[in-house]
């Protein structure tokens, strides 16, 4: 049985996209609809706020420092210190459509997709890959909500879903040439078991879906059997992703954002930041080389 912590009341309107420095052995996140980045020290449980001007879906810290973001309409480099944004490349998207997940690759691309916000049921999102020379490649079509991003402990294979699919999916990578290939399905989840928001993977090739669903967090097996199932005391949990020293922390960002009354009442803790220990680390994500 897992110990779930809430390990920050955040009150997040849409928490998502954790990210661990192993340097400062401190998670940062974002409030896409705040919106604003955050840090959170777990020892001390100090926390900072940097506001933005406009969503923020997801972003990955820079080897040379700062992080680089994804906001509503494209790339963004971003300076901790000042807060200065400078502006990178963008896709020139439709109105209605916005960036949502994304995640750096072992090979120091950042990649990130965008979601129909519109309607929620259109295929007008596609993913893209951002390279460290600012060049923006456009990787995936015909998707309503790109998400779920996360890479094996090898670097040889992208996981990636459409939360509107339904579908977990695998693909081959190649990390020399930031290629993707041979997509196959992993699982179809469904709204009782949880449908699949944001992702992150483990040593032992097993990769961690926050059901969002279904107030859960999710194990699949490489071969798309569900190992694990973990219920957690939000409604909606969004994103895991591994921290700790020994990378063996899981902490879970959540929302609050479109809840009725009776199942804030629930589960009040809903929109915070949660924490469980695993036994098996999680796979480091690299650092964006731009």
């Amino acid at each position: 049985m897992h110990d779930v912590r809430c390990v920050l009341d955040a009150q997040a309107e849409l928490g998502e996209s954790p990210v661990w420095s192993a340097e400062e052995q401190a998670l940062y996140w974002v409030d896409i609809l705040e919106p604003a980045l955050h840090r959170f020290d777990p020892a001390s449980g100090a926390t900072r706020r940097w506001p933005l001007p406009k969503s923020i879906g997801s972003f990955g810290l820079r080897e040379r420092g700062g992080a680089v973001l994804a906001l509503r309409d494209g790339f963004y480099g971003f300076d901790f210190d000042s807060g200065a944004l400078r502006f990178i490349a963008g896709p020139g998207e439709t109105p209605g459509v916005r960036f949502n997940d994304g995640k750096v690759s072992p090979d120091g691309r950042f990649w990130a997709g965008t979601m129909d916000e519109a309607t929620l049921s259109q295929p007008l999102g596609a993913l893209y890959r951002l390279d460290p020379d600012g060049s923006l490649q456009r990787m995936i079509e015909g998707l309503i909500v790109s998400n779920g991003l996360a890479w094996s402990a090898d670097g040889r294979t992208m996981f990636h879903s459409d939360s509107k699919g339904k579908a977990l999916y695998a693909w081959d990578y190649d990390p020399a040439a930031g290629s993707i290939a041979n997509r196959r399905v992993i699982a179809r989840p469904d709204e009782d078991v949880g449908r699949p928001d944001g992702g992150a993977t483990d040593v032992e090739g097993y990769y961690w879906s926050a059901g969002i669903s279904a107030g859960v967090l999710n194990r699949w097996s490489p071969d798309g059997r569900l190992d694990r199932r973990i219920p957690l005391p939000c409604v909606c949990p969004t994103m895991p992703c591994f921290g700790g020293p020994d990378l063996k922390t899981l902490y879970i960002t959540s929302l609050r954002h479109g809840l009725a009354a009776d199942r804030l009442a629930e589960k009040p803790l809903s929109g915070g930041l949660f924490a469980l220990q695993v036994d098996v680390p999680g796979v480091p994500v690299a650092k964006f080389r731009g």
